[in-house]
Order: C-alpha cells, then structure tokens, then sequence
C-alpha cells in the first residue's frame, strides 16, 4: 500500500524547522543577552507566521 500524496508536508516541515530554530535563537540570544540573535529568531517567527497565513488551506 502506498501512501497518499501530501504537496504540503515540505511546506509544513519547513514551517516546523523555522519554529524550532526560533526557539532555539531565542534562548541563545537570551541566554547570551544578544540582540541580533533575537533578532534573528524573530525574522524566524515572522517567516513561519507568513507561511502559516499564506500557504495553509
């Protein structure tokens, strides 16, 4: 038996993979107590929330 084709579950990785990096620049950043980091995870978390809004049916 073969699986069902899903066109979004690279979307949906992809979208997992920016969480988690996310996460992990920001309790670098704060752990740190460096701002580009933060910066950093937040271009991560504004790129899954786009994907979220744009791609998701």
């Amino acid at each position: 038996m073969t699986r069902p084709y899903r066109p979004d579950r690279g979307i949906r990785r992809m979208q997992y993979v920016l969480l988690v990096l996310m996460a992990a620049l920001g309790t670098a950043g704060f752990l740190t107590d460096s701002m580009w980091l933060w910066g950093l995870a937040a271009w991560a978390l504004l790129s899954a929330g786009l994907i979220e809004m744009v791609y998701r049916p």
